[in-house]
């Protein structure tokens, strides 16, 4: 069970993950997110906990998502969120 510290800072990464997902405009996907919540709060955040962040807000229906195209240089397809 999460102690009243960790339930602090799992919202917290909850509403700046929904933040910057919103200003991405439909080009929010784990790597971007991450990347802007760096560049934003000029902290260091793990891909892992952004990705885990992202499944859960689309478990409740918060955000959603679809996969984008593959792309030559890259080779997989970006699953891309949106609210």
């Amino acid at each position: 069970m999460l102690d009243r510290y960790e339930k602090i800072v799992t919202g917290r990464i909850r509403r700046i993950v929904l933040l910057i997902a919103a200003s991405l405009e439909g080009d929010a996907y784990g790597v971007t997110i991450t990347q802007e919540i760096e560049k934003q709060t000029g902290r260091t955040v793990g891909f892992n906990t952004v990705h885990t962040t992202l499944q859960r807000l689309e478990e409740k229906g918060f955000i959603t998502s679809r996969m984008g195209g593959a792309t030559a240089e890259r080779g997989g397809r970006r699953k891309r969120y949106s609210i």
